[in-house]
């Protein structure tokens, strides 16, 4: 800023120089030439001096001496206006050295102005007389005001800065730490941008999608569904699904032919949202399942192969069952304890088939069957109470059925006796020894209701929601598959009805079976929490020695 401003200065007085010989103005050329060389001379030792190496006071030094220099120059020439050319000087001061500069360049030109005035170099009183200090005074505190304005902005500009470096630095930290965390993890993470391009992955992904090459390096292992013998079109494959915005879960894929070494990835998607709401692409996350896909087909396998060297013998009991009812001449007590035995067979059958739909790793439901008629459902909540009632005094367990009423229902009567042959005993399986497991069986023109309760261990919230999932048991140490439950859903859903679960740990469970209590009269909906309080008012009145679990 210095040389600039001296330059410009130097510039300006070479013109007024020029047009002072060329005019011949009369003058005192000596007075005059001194301050012209004052000026040039300044101008050099501007241009050969390293201001920004000394301190800023020295720079002033400059400005001052243009001062007394074009006071030389205007005495010569009093009525040239080349006082004017002091507004140079001052703005460099007011500019450069601040409240300071603006105080001392006014003080100077007011100074060398009284000196020309006192020297008789005026002439005649006039407004250019008082207009040249006014104006070296506005001048120079515009330039000092727009130094500290500028000083200001440029403070908070340096503040900006730091703050958006803190920021970036941050920010870098931030992508560094995420980008850490996103390749420490076992399972593929990438994004898919909204105009479909790939923008982020992990080291996981590019794992898994390495191992999905073929031997010869070159080509991608073929792509099969979730049964591992349908082959996978391209636009099913899950990272095309992402790229035209579908959100999905779990979807699973095979890659390899059969009988080849394979590997199993489950796949899920999400949407993305910018803090404005706006699409911000999808995430697609993978998962190497092989272990535990191979894990599931290998229990479906045993499941299946027991369940069928089961079956077997089983259909051979009830044929020799049927040839025995078949016979003459047996009592009639005989009789009916074989027609007991050939039912329960039936049942077993029923149930082994049953087990076979539920272990199909391809379905997450059982292929039930039902044949609903008019039923009453207290005859058969109680044939079941008493099937289990053995079974409640090795655990010294009490079955109250002060509270099944007689009560219709449209129901396959062997379907709904598995559900209550289920429920039943897992509230004996599950309750407190020495407890109690409470029935209920009640109605009316809609609906017929099912109630199982016990004062058992109870259900923990997590345990709640995964209790109808298959092979679920929440606990290891109670026998069972995990099957029964998962059955019992099945079945009362093609009734078209419903299963609700109220439970607390420590307190018991209770379990609600709602089923149509008349052909083609379909079930409005219903408030869980309305049909347990309304199970609770009907099975705790009049109770004292049962605790309510709602």
């Amino acid at each position: 800023m210095a040389v600039l401003q001296q330059v410009m200065l130097a510039v300006v007085v070479l013109v007024i120089t020029a047009f002072a010989i060329i005019a011949a103005i009369p003058g005192d050329l000596t007075l005059f030439f001194v301050g012209v060389a004052m000026v040039f001379v300044m101008t050099i030792v501007t241009m050969l001096v390293p201001w920004n190496a000394i301190s800023p006071w020295a720079v002033g030094i400059v400005p001052v001496i243009d001062v007394v220099a074009i006071l030389f120059m205007r005495a010569a020439f009093p009525e040239s206006g080349i006082a004017l050319l002091w507004l140079f000087p001052v703005m460099w001061l007011s500019a450069s050295l601040g409240l300071a500069g603006f105080l001392a360049a006014n003080l100077f030109v007011w100074v060398s102005y009284g000196w020309v005035i006192a020297a008789g170099k005026e002439s005649a009183f006039s407004f250019a007389l008082i207009l040249l200090p006014i104006v070296t005074l506005a001048v120079s505190a515009g330039a000092y005001f727009s130094l500290r304005r500028f000083a200001a902005q440029r403070t908070l500009l340096d503040k900006q800065a730091l703050v958006l470096g803190q920021s970036l630095e941050r920010t870098q930290h931030q992508e560094q730490l995420v980008t850490q965390v996103l390749d420490s993890v076992d399972f593929g993470v990438i994004r898919i941008s909204p105009d479909g391009a790939v923008t982020v992955t992990n080291e996981a992904h590019a794992r898994m999608q390495h191992a999905l090459i073929s031997a010869d390096g070159h080509n991608r292992l073929p792509a099969f569904d979730a049964d591992g013998q349908t082959p996978l079109v391209p636009e099913r494959m899950p990272v095309a699904r992402a790229q035209r915005g579908e959100v999905f879960d779990n979807q699973i894929v095979w890659f390899g032919a059969p009988d080849t070494t394979r590997r199993a990835l489950s796949v899920t998607t999400r949407r993305l949202r910018d803090t404005q709401g706006a699409d911000a692409g999808t995430v697609v996350i993978s998962r190497d399942v092989t272990a535990e896909r191979t894990a599931l087909l290998a229990r479906d396998n045993v499941v299946a192969s027991v369940s069928h060297e089961l079956r077997a013998p089983l259909t051979a009991i009830v044929g020799y069952l049927d040839l025995a009812l078949e016979a003459e001449g047996i009592p009639e007590k005989v009789r009916g304890d074989l027609d007991v035995a050939t039912q329960n067979a039936e049942r077993m059958i029923q149930i082994i088939s049953d087990i076979l739909s539920a272990t199909s790793s391809s379905k997450s439901t059982v292929d039930v069957t039902v044949s609903p008629e008019n039923v009453d459902l207290q005859q058969l909540v109680l044939a079941s109470a008493e099937a289990w009632e053995p079974s409640a005094l090795e655990r010294r367990i009490t079955i109250f059925t002060d509270d099944v009423q007689p009560t219709h229902a449209y129901v396959d009567p062997a379907r709904m006796r598995q559900v209550a042959d289920n429920l039943i005993s897992n509230a004996i399986k599950y309750g407190r020894e020495g407890g109690s497991v409470q029935l209920a069986v009640y109605g009316d023109d809609v609906a017929s209701y099912l109630l199982v309760r016990d004062d058992g261990i109870g259900l923990s919230p997590d345990d709640q929601s995964r209790l109808f999932r298959r092979f679920f048991r929440a606990r290891t140490d109670v026998g069972g598959t995990g099957l029964g439950l998962a059955i019992c859903r099945d079945i009362v859903r093609a009734h078209g009805g419903e299963i609700i679960v109220g439970s607390e740990q420590g307190v018991g469970s209770v379990f609600l079976v709602r089923v149509p209590a008349q052909v083609d009269v379909p079930l409005p909906p219903i408030d869980p929490e309305e049909a347990l309080n309304m199970s609770g008012a009907i099975t705790t009145a009049g109770r004292s020695d049962m605790e309510a679990t709602r």
